[in-house]
């Protein structure tokens, strides 16, 4: 028997049900505030990964599915998504056609980290971009948004975390503040970050190291070093998540994975998960479209571990299930006949309708209708084909009643429909 690649799991019809309605939640909400879909391709250039999220970095060093093909081009495995959107926004000239530019994706991720509780080599993400708005306000809109649809699912336990990352004129000498403050402390860094102390020290801030993470915690803070502009957007930032009534913890260590990150950075964290709390994060990127060869537009985004997500609804959200709104049991070759074509007619009236077409006995058929947990039951034989009507069985109250054959379809629809409704919770999203 052929098993599932290490780190890849899959998504059990069972499951299925969760994952739509945070589909269908997330894509309701994002379009409410102006965002358009976008589909990427799952495959990219390597250089597009290298050059966006950084070279030092952990992903791009260690986790990317990178290969060869056969003209020699080397292709990788989206790591993540935002790349790949700027990369479509530069493509297609999305910026000719409107200043300002919402954008969405949801989709598979890839990435070779040790398979863990959570923590998968493939995985699903929720990204959103806007483009073209220097704005603060546009930052702490986007927080906004994140944090309607945290509590549009009822999730309870999340922090959000902020933190700003400086800009090209005063991040420099944050760095200068961070190596002098890692000089000496050799001994209690990891080989890589020891590398990283000359070349990025921020990524230090990163790692998950324990002797790394406790060196870090009397690290300077890049807060005491902002600029001024930089300091007013994340005043205003702040400012607008107060008057949103969205709390929050201002974290100084918080840099996230990425290195094209400036100014504002987030992450929504959720203590249930563990070690690996981050559910959501993202942050602004302005020079990311210019160092990918597209104008000079300002950017900010955010991504959503869906598989986080999952996890953390899974005990909460209850009654997704799609059951069968009716099963019809037909007894005989005339009743099957018949059925099978009702069966067609209920499905284009969106009734989920099932019937056996082994030709079982009654009770056979009764209990494949309780398996597929049916609202209702059509009862049809000779008998009833005969006298012009069937019988039909309420599976939860256990009360029948005879329905004429003329108009079945139609009177049995508008017979049971609120019922059915209800019980499944179609109109929950």
């Amino acid at each position: 028997m052929i098993k599932l690649v290490r780190g890849f799991k899959d998504i059990l019809p069972t499951e299925t049900a969760l994952w739509q309605y945070v589909e269908a939640t997330v894509r309701e909400l994002l379009e409410d505030f102006g965002f358009a879909e976008l589909r990427i391709p799952i495959l990219e250039k390597t250089e597009l990964f290298a050059r966006s999220i950084g070279a030092g970095t952990d992903i791009v060093e260690k986790e990317m599915y990178t290969f060869t093909d056969r003209k020699g081009d080397s292709l990788t495995l989206r790591p993540e998504a935002t790349a790949s959107v700027v990369r479509a926004y530069i493509e297609h000239k999305f910026y000719a056609k409107d200043p300002v530019c919402k954008l969405y994706t949801i989709g598979p991720m890839f990435r070779r980290e040790r398979p863990q509780k959570g923590r998968y080599r493939q995985f699903y993400q929720i990204n959103a971009e806007v483009f073209g708005l220097h704005d603060p306000r546009a930052d702490a809109e986007l927080i906004l948004l994140l944090m309607k649809f945290m509590n549009r699912l009822d999730l309870s336990g999340i922090v959000l975390h902020i933190n700003s990352l400086g800009c090209h004129k005063c991040r420099p000498h944050f760095k200068d503040d961070l190596k002098t403050f890692l000089a000496n402390r050799s001994e209690q860094l990891c080989s890589d970050c020891l590398r990283r102390r000359d070349e990025n020290p921020l990524r230090i801030f990163d790692c998950k190291v324990p002797t790394c993470k406790e060196t870090m915690t009397d690290a300077p803070s890049i807060l005491d070093r902002l600029c001024s502009k930089c300091r007013s957007h994340f005043n205003t930032v702040q400012d607008v998540l107060k008057m949103s009534h969205i709390p929050y913890e201002t974290n100084h260590r918080l840099v996230r994975g990425l290195d094209y990150y400036t100014r504002t950075t987030f992450e929504v964290l959720a203590g249930a998960l563990g070690a690996q709390d981050a559910v959501a994060g993202g942050g602004r990127y302005d020079g990311l479209v210019k160092a990918l060869g597209g104008p000079d537009q300002p950017g900010v985004g955010f991504a959503i571990g869906v598989d986080r997500l999952i996890e953390l609804l899974a005990g909460q959200v209850q009654g997704l299930e799609k059951r069968s709104h009716l099963f019809i049991a037909a007894l005989g070759v005339r009743a099957q006949d018949r059925a099978f074509q009702w069966v067609q007619d209920f499905r284009m009236q969106r009734f989920r309708t099932e019937m056996d077409l082994e030709d079982r006995s009654l009770k056979s058929q009764m209990r494949r209708a309780d398996k597929l947990e049916a609202s209702y039951v059509l009862i049809v034989g000779d008998r009833e084909l005969d006298e012009g009507a069937a019988v039909l069985r309420n599976m939860t109250t256990k009360e029948q009643e005879r329905v004429p054959l003329r108009g079945l379809v139609g009177f049995v629809v508008s017979r049971i429909k609120p019922t059915t409704t209800g019980r499944n919770n179609e109109d929950r999203r």
